[in-house]
């Protein structure tokens, strides 16, 4: 006869395997989720906008900012982080994305939200680069998943233009 330890060590191998399979199955299922989220973003006032001593142009914008993420969230998701930002291209560089706002979404009731904020980080260009300069908003997102990978996707807002003279 087989001894207990013997026994105890074939259930617990056989309940770790039927988990690891179960966790499986479950980070399959979002595939066949397809979120729809939308979002808007109006430039309300910009506050200030002007050149640093050492040169560099800053600007201070307040947001209106609305989105309905909810259907980012399934039986899987843990939480999503959103951010907001700001994405333009210069002589020097390409693509420049600066961090204007972010967000913890902890659950699928606070996903839907309307807030007005001025930007939470400083957009700062390295240079005098942002008179009149034209410039993406893209709302970002990163899904948490309870089990699974990690996926991330962005909304481009296009169409919004800095000011031609400091303020």
């Amino acid at each position: 006869m087989h001894s207990f330890s013997f026994r105890a060590n074939a259930l617990l191998t056989f309940s770790l395997t039927i988990l690891a399979l179960m966790c499986a199955m479950a980070s399959l299922t979002d595939n066949f989720n397809s979120p729809s989220p939308t979002a808007t973003v109006q430039i309300l006032n910009v506050n200030r906008f002007q050149k640093k001593a050492s040169g560099d142009d800053e600007v201070g914008i307040s947001l209106d900012i609305s989105a309905d993420l909810q259907s980012l969230f399934t039986w899987n998701t843990k939480q999503v982080f959103v951010f907001l930002a700001a994405e333009y291209s210069t002589p020097k560089n390409s693509l420049n994305q600066v961090s204007l706002w972010d967000g913890i979404i902890p659950a699928k009731e606070d996903a839907k939200f309307s807030i007005k904020t001025k930007n939470k980080y400083r957009f700062i260009d390295q240079g005098s680069n942002l008179r009149g300069r034209d410039f993406n908003l893209t709302l970002h997102w990163h899904v948490m998943p309870k089990t699974g990978k990690m996926f991330a996707d962005k909304l481009v807002l296009p169409g919004f233009r800095l000011p031609e003279s400091y303020r």
